[in-house]
C-alpha cells in the first residue's frame, strides 16, 4: 500500500470498498479479491482487503478502536496496546503533576501512543520520517476527533527541540531491512539521537523493546517493564521525575519498585513461585520473594519456593508434587505411572530442549501435570507440579 493508495481509501469510494473489504475478511482471499474487482480498480481492492485485514488483526491490541482506525503492516506491529498507551498516558500526567502537558511525539508511527495522551488530554505535536505514516497517524487523529490538540509533520526525530515542550516522548522504530532489531543502536532514530533528545527534555518517556540491556539505560532514569495479562510487552524508560526500577502489571494496575531485598537461598518447600516476567526483567525477583514469604531454589535463577500458600499477582503458584533429579528414563518412567499424557513444560537454568523433551518422553495418558527443569543445589533437576487455581 503506497501513499497514494491510501488517500484514495479515505475518499467516499475508498470508505465504501474498505467497509465491503471488512464484509468479505476471513473468507477465501481469491474470491474476495474477485468479488472487489467487479467494482473497484486493482489498486483500491488491494488497499481496502490490506487496509482490512490490518484491522482485524489490530483487534487484539485496539479493541473496538481497531474498526476506526488505519494501519501499516510495520506500524500495527510496533503500536502499543491500548491498555499499555493509556497507562503510560495516565503516569505521564501524574509526573507532570496533574495537569495536561504539551508533548513532543519524535516518531508517532501510526499513531497509538499519540492517541492515548490526545484522549487524555494533552496537546501533542508529532513527527515521522515516512509521509504514508503520517498520512495514516493524521486518518487516525480525525477519526477519534482529537485533531484539534494534535498536529503530525513529515519530519526527521533529530530535528525536535525537546526544550520547547512540557515532555518529550519518543518511540524509535526497532525494525532494519533485515527484520526486527534488539540493539539501540540500530533504532531509527539512533541511539545516540535519542539520548540527545531525552538529555536536553525536562521530563522524558522513552518506549524501548523489553529486552533493553542495563547499560543502555540512561544514568538516572527510572525503567519500568509492564506486562499485559502476564505477558511482558515492552519497557518504559522515564527522566526528570523518576528514578529507580519498576515492574507494572495490566490490566490490574499493580506496581513493584526496587527495594534492595535479597531473597535468602534454601532447600524445596511445598510450593513454587514463578515471578511475572516484568518483575524479572526489572530484577525485582527479591521482592516478590519477600512478598509470597519464600526463599530461592537457587541464587541465580527465578524460581522461589516456600512451605505457605500465598496468593500473590506478581507470581503464579505451583503445588509440589515430586522433585527428581533430572534423568530422563526416570522422568519418563515416573509419568507413566502417574497416567500422565499431558505437560506443561517450563524452564530456567536448563539446557534442555523442551520440544526434543516432549517427544522423547512419549506420553500416554489421560492426567496433566507442569514439569518445570531447573537447577537445585546447582545440580539439575525436575520438579513436578500443579498449578494452584487463582484465588
Amino acid at each position: 500500500m503506497d501513499l497514494d493508495a491510501f488517500t484514495e481509501l479515505l475518499t467516499p469510494r475508498g470508505r465504501r470498498a474498505l467497509a465491503e473489504a471488512e464484509e468479505l475478511t476471513g473468507g477465501d482471499p481469491v474470491a474476495a479479491a474477485t468479488a472487489m474487482r467487479r467494482t473497484y480498480d486493482a489498486g483500491l481492492t488491494s488497499a481496502a482487503l490490506t487496509q482490512a485485514g490490518l484491522r482485524e488483526r489490530a483487534r487484539a491490541k485496539f479493541g473496538a478502536d481497531a474498526g476506526r482506525m488505519f494501519f501499516t503492516p510495520h506500524g500495527l506491529e510496533q503500536s502499543t496496546r491500548a491498555e499499555v498507551a493509556g497507562h503510560r498516558a495516565r503516569r505521564l500526567l501524574a509526573l507532570h503533576g496533574g495537569a495536561a502537558p504539551h508533548v513532543a511525539d519524535a516518531c508517532c508511527g501510526v499513531g497509538g501512543d499519540l492517541l492515548a495522551l490526545a484522549r487524555a488530554g494533552c496537546t501533542v505535536d508529532a513527527v515521522d520520517t515516512d509521509p504514508l505514516t503520517v498520512a495514516v497517524a493524521r486518518a487516525n487523529v480525525e477519526a477519534f476527533g482529537v485533531d484539534g490538540r494534535v498536529t503530525v509533520t513529515v519530519a526527521d526525530a533529530a530535528r525536535v527541540r525537546p526544550e520547547d515542550y512540557d515532555v518529550l516522548f519518543a518511540d524509535p522504530a526497532r525494525r532494519t531491512s533485515r527484520g526486527r532489531t534488539f540493539d539501540p543502536m540500530a533504532y531509527s532514530p539512533p541511539w545516540p539521537t535519542v539520548l540527545d533528545l531525552v538529555s536536553r527534555a525536562r521530563l522524558a518517556c522513552l518506549k524501548v523493546a523489553p529486552g533493553i540491556p542495563y547499560e543502555f539505560i540512561p544514568e538516572g532514569a527510572e525503567a519500568e517493564w509492564i506486562s499485559y495479562k502476564g505477558e511482558v510487552k515492552e519497557a518504559t524508560l522515564w527522566t526528570g521525575r523518576a528514578a529507580g526500577r519498576r515492574a507494572t502489571l495490566l490490566p490490574g494496575g499493580h506496581t513493584l519498585t526496587a527495594a534492595g531485598v535479597l531473597a535468602p537461598t534454601g532447600p524445596p518447600g511445598r510450593y513454587v513461585y514463578e515471578p511475572d516476567g516484568a518483575a524479572i526483567r526489572a530484577h525485582l525477583v527479591g521482592e516478590v520473594a519477600e512478598l509470597a514469604g519464600g526463599r530461592l531454589l537457587d541464587p541465580m535463577i527465578a524460581y522461589i519456593t516456600s512451605d505457605v500458600l500465598v496468593r500473590t499477582p506478581w507470581a503464579a503458584g505451583y503445588e509440589v508434587a515430586d522433585i527428581l533429579p533430572f534423568s530422563l528414563k526416570k522422568l519418563r518412567a515416573t509419568l507413566r505411572e502417574r497416567g500422565i499424557g499431558n505437560v506443561t513444560i517450563k524452564k530456567r537454568g536448563s539446557a534442555i530442549d523442551i520440544e526434543r523433551l516432549r517427544s522423547d518422553l512419549r506420553l500416554n495418558g489421560d492426567k496433566s501435570l507442569v514439569i518445570i527443569l531447573t537447577r537445585i543445589a546447582d545440580k539439575p533437576s525436575v520438579i513436578l507440579c500443579k498449578p494452584i487455581p487463582p484465588a
